[in-house]
């Protein structure tokens, strides 16, 4: 087996910097009693104004006053350690959530679908990155070994126990997962990498340190099973945003829109789902949260639909107050089955898929406003269709020959008669509710090479009837 550690050096740092419009403007996350607030993370455009971590926020107001702050919130980071796993679980069926600020998952079971791990591995990178994540990545023989490893190497793979070995070897005593007070009594010894402290006798070491030290070591090793518990994503989808100010437009709510729905869409991939129906809640300041409901007519995924579909429900609705948070909640996801496509698809790549085309139009214009055709068992063309429900399949077409655009209603045919294509159709039918018709159609070519549908009454001479036209 092979697994890959996947660590997030800066998680709490970069759920708040994703957020944000600009997030290269100084930033630093607070943590402390409010008495005494102190600075927790930093990012880099804060570290450049002299600021650093664990300097009392009173001594870095006396440096500058030009960077932002936001509270620290250890809840946030298992929070948004839950969501990197559910995003983890599209690669792999064994995730693990063991270490903090980590997430564990098998990945040689998976290198059959998505290639060598090469690839595999930037295909981590390019989506974590795209999340707005800084990562490190080490892939290697055992779970715990991988976690050890991570703290000093990002890239690093090993596929065989000697490698393993011997980079384990060089790992310093501090940065190899050994408790704090074992650490510093190895380095009293003068014993300062890992290669080291394996090159001692064990009975030594088991007579001088407690049984976690070689537990642990044999742990890295592979002799010892890890024990861990696998991550299995839940059943609805909880996403939300605090926002910097109050917000009265729709355009401020675009971004944070984006990302929540950017974060539904690698959820819904994760676990192998589309979304039928969610909900956007506008969190004010007094009084309920105004409420956005968004329907699909089936399961979707694609985050720039989700995305396009939820703007055209938001800019219908007048904001009643400003907007302080923004909540997107998803209970209804059902299995996503891919629409199949041609191999060889021809179709313009400016264009869209019907699917998205059907959506932005009743994300714009309304439910009401697109609506479905179904056929109807009547020859006769006035009623061979009809309106549908919503969600109903498209309608068959009939087998006969039949025009694009039918007339409201027939019109004589005017100029030089026609040339004759096909025909007749002899269409006769309604006696049942006294819409009795008794008709010849043909297709014709006009004088000017359009392909029209006409019909003259049986028994009857006088002019054509134009029906309908041919694209």
């Amino acid at each position: 087996m092979r697994w890959a550690c996947i660590l997030f050096p800066q998680l709490a740092l970069d759920a708040v910097l994703r957020r944000r419009v600009e997030p290269e403007r100084p930033l630093a996350l607070l943590a402390g009693t409010p008495q005494r607030r102190v600075l927790q993370a930093l990012n880099p455009a804060a570290r450049a104004l002299g600021l650093r971590r664990g300097q009392a926020l009173a001594a870095a107001h006396a440096l500058t006053r030009d960077f932002a702050t936001a509270d620290y919130d250890p809840a946030d980071i298992e929070r948004w350690q839950r969501f990197l796993a559910a995003w983890a679980y599209r690669f792999s069926s064994q995730v693990s959530l063991h270490y903090p600020r980590a997430v564990l998952l098998e990945v040689q079971s998976s290198l059959g679908l998505f290639g060598p791990w090469p690839g595999f591995e930037a295909r981590l990178r390019q989506e974590l990155t795209a999340l707005g994540f800084r990562h490190r990545i080490v892939a290697a023989p055992h779970p715990a070994a991988a976690r050890a490893l991570v703290n000093v190497y990002d890239g690093l793979a090993l596929d065989s126990q000697k490698a393993l070995q011997a980079c384990l070897g060089g790992l310093t005593v501090e940065r190899s997962g050994l408790d704090r007070e074992s650490a510093s009594a190895f380095q009293r010894m003068g014993l300062r990498t890992l290669g080291q402290v394996l090159a001692m006798p064990r009975d030594s070491v088991a007579r001088r340190f407690p049984a976690t030290v070689l537990q642990h070591l044999d742990t890295l090793l592979g002799r010892r099973a890890l024990a861990l518990d696998c991550y299995t994503p839940p059943d609805r989808f909880d996403g939300r945003v605090e926002l910097n100010f109050e917000v009265e437009s729709h355009q401020a709510l675009l971004f944070p829109l984006r990302r929540l729905t950017a974060d539904l869409a690698a959820f819904l991939a994760g676990r192998d789902s589309g979304v039928q129906r969610f909900v956007l809640d506008l969190e004010h300041r007094n009084g309920a949260p105004t409420r956005v409901p968004v329907g699909l007519l089936s399961a979707e995924r694609e985050a720039a639909m989700l995305f396009e579909l939820a703007r055209g429900r938001l800019e219908q609705l007048q904001v009643p107050a400003p907007v302080l948070a923004m909540r997107l909640l998803a209970k209804d996801l059902p299995a996503f089955v891919p629409q199949r496509r041609e191999l060889f698809d021809d179709r313009p790549q400016q264009s869209l898929p019907w699917e998205q085309v059907r959506e932005r139009l009743r994300a714009r214009l309304g439910d009401d406003a697109v609506q479905v055709l179904q056929a109807r068992a009547d020859p006769r063309p006035e009623q061979a269709w009809r309106l549908g429900e919503e969600g109903t399949r498209p309608p068959q077409l009939a087998q006969a020959m039949r025009p694009g655009w039918l007339l409201r209603e027939p019109v004589p045919l005017r100029g030089p008669a026609p040339r004759v294509l096909a025909g007749p159709e002899r269409v006769e039918s309604g006696w049942w509710d006294g819409g009795d018709v008794r008709r010849d159609y043909y297709c014709v070519e006009t004088r000017g090479g359009q392909r029209a549908w006409v019909y003259r009454t049986v028994g009857e001479g006088g002019p054509l009837w134009l029906h309908g036209w041919f694209a």
